[in-house]
């Protein structure tokens, strides 16, 4: 992989940077200012625990390239809220976005919603990586006619974060019934995050099913792990999980190989809410 420069953001430095005044529409933090004229503030605290972001917000131009059914290439400049930090804690301490992070969330302060407000694209994404951890982002992607769908649901009456439920997991041709639970679609989740009730259920099952023998990892996380090689690959039951309305998404090989060893890629939490890898969903 090349390396990248990483050099930090900053608003003087940049022709088309404004400041974002508390007066704006989208300064959620308004009630903070002294005055209309001063610059928003924001503060946002995230799942991970005690990692947040505080800082200023600023309005600059996103240069994006739009592709239309003919295959051709256009240069589409759009304005968007981006929040300069000016003090982080937790995981961005640790170097867990040295580049930023792009808001993507369906509040009206995001990318997405900015530019669906400003006509350019549909008020939806999408992305998708190869095995190299490389990938696209598509906005405005209305994905096949094909695909199935669920409704988010509200957080405290808000819609702040993509919430789905899931009413019925299936591992192979086996279902598990009564574990209906709620769970947060998140593309910062390296793995997928369950309740521990549901975790249980759900591992135990796929242990049952994998035609391979379990083993230990030392020193690290992971609890089910399954021996393998070139010569002998594992059956691995594919894990589906079910929406309303009898829609599904499934996840066809939920494990990941270390060191020659098939790893389950679900961890325990003990929240009451889950989280799932966004990798291949169109929001």
């Amino acid at each position: 992989m090349q390396d990248r420069d990483l050099s930090e953001y900053r608003p003087s430095g940049s022709s088309s940077s404004r400041h974002v005044p508390c007066s704006h529409q989208l300064c959620e933090s308004s009630l903070n200012c002294k005055s209309s004229k001063q610059q928003c503030p924001y503060t946002i605290d995230y799942y991970t625990e005690n990692t947040s972001s505080s800082g200023l917000l600023v309005e600059d131009t996103l240069h994006l390239a739009s592709v239309d059914d003919h295959k051709l290439n256009t240069s589409v400049q759009a304005s968007v809220i981006i929040g300069c930090g000016m003090k982080q804690s937790g995981g961005y301490l640790d170097g867990v976005a040295p580049d930023g992070l792009m808001g993507l969330g369906p509040g009206e302060i995001s990318v997405p919603s900015v530019l669906a407000k400003a006509g350019l694209i549909r008020n939806s994404f999408s992305m998708c990586f190869d095995d190299e951890d490389s990938g696209r982002i598509y906005f405005g992607d209305k994905g096949p006619p094909t695909q199935e769908s669920t409704h988010f649901l509200p957080s405290d009456g808000k819609y702040e974060t993509y919430i789905v439920g899931v009413e019925a997991c299936c591992i192979g041709n086996s279902c598990l019934k009564q574990m209906g639970f709620s769970a947060v679609v998140d593309s910062g989740t390296s793995f997928t995050f369950l309740p521990n009730e549901v975790y249980e259920r759900i591992a135990k099952e796929f242990d049952r099913q994998i035609n391979a023998t379990i083993t230990s990892y030392p020193g690290y996380p992971w609890k089910y792990c399954y021996k393998s090689s070139s010569e002998e690959l594992p059956k691995v039951p594919h894990l589906k999980l079910v929406f309303p309305l009898n829609n599904s998404f499934v996840v066809f090989n939920p494990v990941f190989v270390v060191y020659g060893i098939q790893v389950l890629t679900l961890f325990t939490t003990w929240e009451f809410i889950a989280f799932l890898l966004l990798k291949f969903f169109l929001v």
